[in-house]
């Protein structure tokens, strides 16, 4: 039992290790598109 608890732990952590890869990378496409659109309307004031 003890080894399975183990096994499953390591895959728990594997995704989410994966899922926060995945959130920083969205967060960074995220601010890179609002800071191109207040570049734009900055520049169209």
């Amino acid at each position: 039992m003890s080894e399975k608890s183990k096994m499953n732990r390591a895959k728990r952590e594997a995704r989410q290790e994966k899922q926060a890869q995945n959130v920083i990378k969205w967060l960074s496409i995220a601010l890179l598109v609002c800071a191109i659109i207040w570049i734009i309307v900055a520049m169209n004031v």
